[in-house]
């Protein structure tokens, strides 16, 4: 009997898995920006450079080489925000079951956003659009939002549905911008949000759409916009944008994501 001619060991489907993953989770994280065209285009000269290595054609390679000795370096300075985005993920999911953990079994669990803080919330967002009033309101968690509450005005008011509804009226001098609301307070108005570069975000959303996704693709915080053009409220969550929700259901999943 022939020995076999490749030897596969337990570690190596193990490798082989894990890299799959890998993969998997980058195209998650840059899937539908313009990112992934850059990747395709870095991961096509790679592949070129094996070949050309391969077929010993020592010119050629030389120059490739050069070019792959320095790609590290270039993947970090183009995908910095997709690798800030998926080390926050990962660190926000390990604090979170560490945390988790550590608080059910050692102290009493209390809410970070009470429910009558997140009703608030939903009753403005339910009456602004009743009225077709366009809203953004975001809801800050770990990840420090400084850089963007400075480009607004600070207010560090009690959160309640009036103030809201107030704060986004079109006559109001702080309605253009977005609300960011942390630690219970509504802590600042009229803020500047990075907007998305995912393509293939459908056309009917604006800038409110794009700035929501943008911002939590950028962070970990929560974003709810209220369409004005269609009363329509959503919500977006680590990128994606949930549309067509109901006051009970964005309720329910607000306590989902904040607590």
């Amino acid at each position: 009997m022939l020995p076999l001619f490749i030897h596969i060991r337990f570690l190596d489907l193990l490798d082989i898995l894990l890299v799959a993953v890998l993969f998997y989770q980058l195209y998650r994280l840059i899937r539908g920006t313009i990112a992934i065209n850059i990747f395709v285009g870095i991961f096509g000269v790679y592949l070129f450079w094996l070949l050309v290595k391969a077929l010993n054609m020592e010119l050629l390679s030389s120059i490739l080489g050069q070019f792959i000795g320095v790609g590290v370096l270039a993947l970090i300075i183009v995908f910095q925000q997709e690798i800030r985005k998926f080390l926050l993920i990962l660190g926000g999911r390990f604090r979170t079951k560490q945390w988790g953990i550590f608080n059910k079994y050692f102290l009493k669990e209390t809410k970070k956003w009470p429910d009558e803080v997140i009703a608030e919330v939903v009753s403005s967002c339910s009456s602004m659009a009743e009225s077709r009033t366009g809203a953004l309101i975001v809801f800050a968690r770990k990840s420090e939002l400084d850089a963007v509450i400075e480009t607004g005005d600070i207010l560090n008011a009690e959160i309640s549905s009036r103030l809201i509804g107030s704060i986004f009226f079109k006559n109001s001098p702080l309605h253009d911008g977005a609300v960011i609301l942390m630690e219970n307070k509504i802590r600042a108005a009229r803020c500047i949000l990075p907007t998305t570069e995912n393509i293939y975000l459908p056309a009917k959303y604006g800038m409110r759409h794009r700035a929501a996704v943008g911002m939590t693709e950028k962070t970990d915080a929560l974003a709810i916009v209220v369409s004005e053009e269609t009363g329509e409220i959503s919500l977006s969550v680590e990128g994606e944008l949930l549309s067509g929700l109901k006051p009970e259901e964005l309720h329910t999943r607000l306590d989902l994501n904040l607590n």
